[in-house]
C-alpha cells in the first residue's frame, strides 16, 4: 500500500483540455470547456509530481454501487508508455499529410517511427519487469512498446494503484472501475514515473463502446424495409397515406443495393476502367466476430450481382473461442450485425480490395487493443471504425484513455494510415434541440488525426445517378386519422456534428471552419470540430445487406435495410480505397486532402432544404419487426429537419463537414495529385 506521498501518474500528449481544480465543473455530456479549463497543446506537459492521468470518474456520481469486487477477481488493464519527442512528432504528421508540402506522402515505416518516437526498448523492459515486482503477469506487448499489458487480482491492484475497485450500475450495464485517483507507490524510480504515462482499462465505463449505426442488425431477427417501399428514391408515391401540403409524399426506398451506391458515387466510373480498389488493404475493427460472416458476405455479393471475394482476399485477425469476454456487458451477437454492415460496404465500393477483418475481444479495453494493434502491425493502409464512445468529456473518459488514442492515431498518420470513425448517430445529443445543456460529440471521431464521417440522406434515381442529398437529421410524424401529426415531427437521430470539447482546431481547419462553429461554446480559441466528410447515413436511404439471423422459424440468411454513420465511414473507406488505387498513391491521414477540396467540384456541398420548402417520405415497419402478422405502420419522415444546434448549409458545416464526394469529379481531383 501507497504511503500519504503517493507519485501521481499522468501526461499530455496532444492539443485538449486539462481541467483546474474548480467546483464548477459540469456534469456527464457537460456542454463545452467552461472557464475552469485551460488549453494545452501538443508537446506541453506538466510538471511530473504531480501527474493525473485517471482521476476517480466523474460518472459515479450518476451511478449506483453495486458492490465492493472481490479481493481474489482476476482484472485485465494496460500500461500506457509516453511517445518520445512529441513536438516533433506533430510537426512531422503536418508534413507528410499537408498536399502542400514538399514531404507529402513521404511517411515513414513502422521501423521508423520506432526508432524516432516510440517508447525506448530500455524503458519498455523496466515497465514489464517493474510489473512483475508487484506481482502482475506480463501479458503482450504491442509491437512499438507503447502498450503493455497485464493481469492480476483485485487485491493486487488496489495496493499497487492506491486504490479500490468496485461494480456500479450505470447507463443500464454493471461495469468495474477504479472509485479513487489512480497513483504509483511512493519511492517508484524516475525511470518507470517517466516512461508511464497511465492506465488503461481499469474503469470499464469510459472505454464501453457502441456499434454507431441506428439500426443495428441483431443476432435474433428483425426486417426493415419493407414493403411498400420504393426500389428507388421516388419510384412508389404513398397514394393511400395523407398528403403533406396538398401533395402525395414517396415510399422510402427498400434500401440501396451496391450498383445504386457505386453509381451515386462516382464508383461506377472507375470500375469501368478496372479500378477496383486492388493493391489496398482496407481494415475493420468491431469487437467479436460473426460466425458466419464471409458465407453471408459471398451469398450477399452473388445476389447483387457483384464480384465475390477471392481466396486469400479476405481474412480475419481474432481471439481462439475462448478468449472472447464480458459478453453480457457488451452484447455480443449486436456486433455481428456491425461486422456484416461493415464487411459488405467496403466490398460493396472497392470488390477488388482486400479486407482485414481485426476483432476485439470485447467492447471495453479489447477494442481498444485491436484497433491500436491494427496501427502497430501495419494491417492495412485504410482502417474503418463504426464505433463510439458517445461522450467527449475529459472527466468521463480520463486523461490516459485519450492519450492512448492520440499516441496511436499519431503512430498511424506517420506511417501513412488513414483513420475513419464514424461519428455517431444522435445529431448534437439534444433530443433535436430540446436538452441543450446534453450537447457533445462522440470520442474517438473527435481526434484531430483521424476522420470523423458523418451521414447524409441521399437520392439515387432510376438509372443509379445521383438526384441529390441532404444531411441526415430526421424527425417522424405519426397517423393521426387521415393526417401526420405533428409536423414538422418529433427528432429521432442524426448523424454527429458539432464542436469538441479536448481538441484545440487543427491546422487543416484553420481558415475553412467558421468561427461560429468553432467557438461555438464561447471560447477564446477555435476547437476542432466535427464532421469532416460524410457519406450515406439515413436509415431511409440506407443499404441493404445480408446476415444470417435467428427468426421464429429457423435460422437462416435474410436482407434488411440499415443505415447510420456505420455505413457511412466503411463506404469512405471503400471509395479512398479506389481512389488510392487510381491516383496510385497512399493518403495516409486524408483530412488535409479533404479540406483541400472543400467548395471545389469535387465535393457536393450539402445544403439543408429550405424551411418553405420541406422534404418528406413515408416509411414503412411491420408492427412486429418480422411480418405482417400484426399489420404494418407508417410514419412521415422530415428530411434534415433543422431543429437542433448543427445545421446543413453552404460551405463547412457541423452537420455534414466538406460535403460528400461528387462522382467521377472527386476521383479527377484525386488524380492530380502529385
Amino acid at each position: 500500500m501507497a504511503d500519504s506521498h503517493p507519485v501521481l501518474i499522468g501526461g499530455i500528449r496532444a492539443w485538449f483540455y486539462i481541467p483546474i481544480p474548480s467546483h464548477h465543473r459540469r456534469r456527464s455530456g457537460g456542454r463545452g470547456p467552461s472557464r475552469s479549463h485551460r488549453l494545452v497543446r501538443a508537446g506541453q506537459r506538466r510538471s511530473r509530481a504531480p501527474r493525473v492521468t485517471q482521476q476517480r470518474p466523474h460518472w459515479l456520481g450518476h451511478a449506483k454501487k453495486v458492490a465492493n469486487q472481490a479481493s481474489t477477481t482476476k482484472v485485465s488493464f494496460g500500461i500506457l508508455l509516453n511517445l518520445r519527442n512529441a513536438a516533433a512528432a506533430q510537426a512531422q504528421v503536418q508534413a507528410v499529410s499537408d498536399p502542400s508540402s514538399a514531404s507529402y506522402g513521404k511517411f515513414l515505416t513502422n521501423k521508423q517511427f520506432n526508432a524516432s518516437y516510440a517508447p525506448a526498448a530500455s524503458d519498455v523492459k523496466a515497465v514489464q519487469g517493474w510489473l512483475k515486482s508487484q506481482g502482475f503477469a506480463v501479458g503482450q506487448t504491442l509491437p512499438s512498446g507503447q502498450y503493455v499489458k497485464a493481469s492480476g487480482t483485485t487485491a493486487q491492484v488496489e495496493k499497487t494503484f492506491s486504490t479500490t475497485l468496485a461494480k456500479y450500475s450505470y447507463q443500464g450495464k454493471t461495469v468495474q472501475t477504479n472509485t479513487t485517483d489512480l497513483s504509483l507507490p511512493s519511492g517508484t524510480s524516475a525511470e518507470i514515473v517517466g516512461a508511464v504515462n497511465g492506465v488503461v482499462g481499469l474503469d470499464q465505463a469510459s472505454t464501453l463502446k457502441k456499434p454507431a449505426d441506428t439500426e443495428p442488425g441483431p443476432g435474433v431477427g428483425s426486417r426493415t424495409g419493407v414493403q411498400p417501399c420504393s426500389a428507388y428514391y421516388g419510384q412508389k408515391t404513398a397514394t393511400a397515406q395523407p398528403a403533406v401540403g396538398g401533395k402525395k409524399q414517396p415510399y422510402a426506398v427498400c434500401g440501396y443495393g451496391p450498383q445504386q451506391l457505386q453509381g451515386a458515387y462516382g464508383v461506377s466510373s472507375q470500375l469501368k476502367k478496372g479500378i477496383d480498389g486492388k493493391g489496398v488493404t482496407v481494415v475493420i475493427t468491431d469487437a467479436y466476430a460473426s460466425p458466419t460472416i464471409l458465407q453471408d458476405a459471398q451469398k450477399y455479393s452473388k445476389v447483387h450481382g457483384q464480384p465475390q471475394f477471392k481466396n486469400g482476399q479476405f481474412s480475419q485477425i481474432t481471439p481462439s473461442s475462448s478468449g472472447y469476454s464480458n459478453t453480457d456487458l457488451c452484447g455480443a451477437s449486436g456486433w455481428y450485425g456491425e461486422e456484416t454492415l461493415d464487411v459488405e460496404a467496403v466490398h460493396a465500393m472497392a470488390p477488388g480490395a482486400k479486407v482485414v477483418y481485426v476483432g476485439g475481444a470485447d467492447c471495453v479495453t479489447g477494442l481498444d487493443e485491436a484497433w491500436a494493434a491494427s496501427i502497430d502491425n501495419h494491417y492495412g493502409d485504410i482502417i474503418t471504425n463504426s464505433w463510439s464512445d458517445g461522450v467527449d468529456d475529459l472527466a468521463d473518459l480520463g486523461q490516459s484513455y485519450i492519450d492512448f488514442y492520440t499516441q496511436y492515431s499519431t503512430e498511424a498518420a506517420l506511417t501513412g494510415i488513414t483513420v475513419n470513425f464514424s461519428t455517431g448517430d444522435n445529431g448534437d445529443a439534444t433530443a433535436g434541440g430540446t436538452d441543450l445543456a446534453a450537447k457533445t460529440l462522440g470520442f474517438p471521431a473527435d481526434l484531430p488525426l483521424v476522420t470523423g464521417v458523418g451521414g447524409t440522406s441521399v437520392q439515387i434515381g432510376n438509372k443509379d445517378q445521383w438526384l441529390g442529398e441532404y444531411g441526415w437529421q430526421n424527425a417522424y410524424s405519426q397517423l393521426s386519422g387521415n393526417t401526420w401529426s405533428p409536423l414538422p415531427g418529433v427528432y429521432s437521430s442524426g448523424g454527429t456534428g458539432g464542436t469538441s470539447q479536448l481538441f484545440a482546431q487543427p491546422w487543416y481547419q484553420r481558415g475553412i471552419v467558421p468561427d461560429s462553429i468553432s467557438k461555438a461554446y464561447g471560447t477564446a480559441d477555435p476547437m476542432r470540430t466535427l464532421p469532416d466528410i460524410s457519406m450515406a447515413g439515413d436509415p431511409n436511404t440506407g443499404m441493404v445487406v445480408g446476415q444470417t439471423q435467428e427468426f421464429p422459424d429457423g435460422t437462416y440468411w435474410d436482407q434488411y435495410r440499415i443505415g447510420g454513420t456505420s455505413l457511412s465511414s466503411p463506404l469512405m473507406a471503400g471509395v479512398l480505397a479506389v481512389a488510392e488505387q487510381s491516383a496510385h498513391k497512399k493518403f495516409g491521414f486524408a483530412n488535409p486532402l479533404y479540406y483541400q477540396l472543400a467548395a471545389t467540384p469535387a465535393l457536393h456541398d450539402i445544403v439543408a432544404p429550405s424551411a418553405k420548402s420541406p422534404v418528406y417520405q413515408v416509411r414503412t415497419d411491420f408492427v412486429n419487426g418480422l411480418d405482417k402478422t400484426d399489420g404494418l405502420k407508417y410514419q412521415l419522415q422530415t428530411i434534415d429537419t433543422q431543429s437542433s444546434t448543427i445545421h446543413s448549409k453552404k460551405g463547412y458545416d457541423d452537420e455534414t463537414g466538406v460535403g460528400t464526394p461528387s462522382g467521377a469529379a472527386f476521383f479527377k481531383a484525386i488524380a492530380k495529385l502529385k
